[in-house]
C-alpha cells in the first residue's frame, strides 16, 4: 500500500496552494483530484481580486501556474476519487477509485457543490438553455436573451461576461440590493445591456423542448432563452461526515490552524466553517492546513 506524508482530496486553489506548500516544505504529496484541477475559478473569464495580478489574469492561466508550481516541488497529482477515509494506529487510510493509500495527515479540500434552485424545469431543461457556466456556455446565446439568477459576485461575473454575447441581460434576485462586491456592482449597473429584477424569485423554468421563459412567485412571466444559475454552493463534506461534526451547512468546524478535532485532519476552503469563499482566503487556508500539517508530522 502506498504511503504519503501528506494526502490532499480536492485539487482547487485550496488544494493546490496546499500541495504547493506541503511540497516546499519537504514532504512527499499525493494531490487527489476526481474531476478537474483548479475548481470553479477555471471557468472565470478574468480573475481581477487576486493579489499579483493588477490586469486580472484568466481563471484557467491561474490554476495552470500554481498546479506547475506545486508540481515543480515534488507534489503527485492523480485524478482520483477518495471513498473513505479512517484513522488507525497513528496513520489515515483512504480507499480510493485506485485502491487504498496511507498518509500522516489528510488535508480535505473538497470545495462544493452548485446550489439548485429546487424548481420544476431545472433539471429537466439542464443542458437545454439551463447552465451554471457562462464561459463554458455562453456562446450558445449569442445575440439571445438570457438571465442570470443570483446576486453575488459570480452572479454578477456571468452577467458581465454574458452582455458581451447575448442581446439581453436580465439579473433576478431576491433582496433589495446584490450582495456582490461594490465594483461588480457598478460595473453591471453602468452596462447597458444588463437589466435587474430585484425582490424576485423563480417558481418554473418552462419550455418544451429547450428553455423558453421562467414564472416567477409574484405570478410574472419572463420570456428567456437562456437561464444561468449562480446561487452560491453547497460544501462537499460527505467524506467527513462520521468522522467529525458537520455544522447544520455542511461545513465542518476547524481551529485556526485549519485543523478539525481528529488531530492530522485537516478542512479547508469551502469544506470548513468560517470560509468566505474567495480565491485568496482560500488560497491562504491551503498554506495554513500545509504549514500545521507540517508541525503535526514532525511533532508527532
Amino acid at each position: 500500500m502506498e504511503q504519503f506524508d501528506i494526502v490532499i482530496v480536492g485539487g482547487g486553489m485550496a488544494g493546490l496552494s496546499a500541495a504547493l506548500y506541503a511540497g516546499w516544505l519537504g514532504h512527499t504529496v499525493l494531490l487527489a483530484e476526481r474531476q478537474m484541477f483548479g475548481g470553479q475559478v477555471v471557468n472565470a473569464d478574468r480573475v481581477e481580486n487576486y493579489p499579483g495580478f493588477p490586469d486580472g489574469i484568466l481563471g484557467a492561466d491561474l490554476v495552470s501556474q500554481v498546479r506547475t508550481q506545486a508540481l515543480k516541488f515534488g507534489a503527485t497529482m492523480q485524478y482520483l476519487e477518495i471513498a473513505s477515509i479512517e484513522k488507525a494506529g497513528g496513520l489515515f487510510c483512504l480507499q480510493s477509485s485506485e485502491g487504498p493509500c496511507r498518509a500522516q495527515s489528510v488535508i480535505v479540500a473538497t470545495g462544493g457543490n452548485p446550489r439548485r434552485l429546487n424548481v420544476k424545469g431545472e433539471l429537466e431543461l439542464e443542458g437545454r438553455g439551463v447552465s451554471r457556466c457562462a464561459t463554458c456556455d455562453g456562446a450558445f446565446f449569442a445575440e439571445k436573451t438570457v438571465v442570470v439568477i443570483g446576486s453575488g459576485d459570480t452572479a454578477l461575473d456571468e452577467a458581465i461576461f454574458l452582455a458581451n454575447i447575448a442581446a439581453k441581460v436580465t439579473v433576478l434576485h431576491q433582496n433589495e440590493e446584490p450582495t456582490a462586491s461594490a465594483t461588480l456592482v457598478k460595473r453591471a449597473r453602468e452596462n447597458d445591456k444588463i437589466e435587474w429584477i430585484p425582490c424576485a424569485s423563480v417558481e418554473e423554468i418552462h419550455g418544451s423542448d429547450v428553455v423558453e421563459g421562467l414564472r416567477l412567485s409574484q405570478g410574472k412571466e419572463i420570456t428567456t432563452e437562456g437561464v444561468f444559475i449562480a446561487v452560491g454552493f453547497e460544501p462537499e463534506t460527505t467524506l467527513l461526515k462520521g468522522l467529525v461534526e458537520i455544522d447544520p451547512m455542511g461545513h465542518a468546524p476547524v481551529d485556526l490552524r485549519m485543523q478539525t478535532s481528529i488531530p492530522g485532519l485537516f478542512a479547508v476552503g469551502t469544506a470548513r466553517q468560517g470560509s468566505s469563499g474567495q480565491i485568496s482566503s482560500v488560497t491562504g487556508d491551503g498554506v495554513t492546513a500545509a504549514v500545521f500539517s507540517h508541525r503535526y508530522i514532525v511533532t508527532r
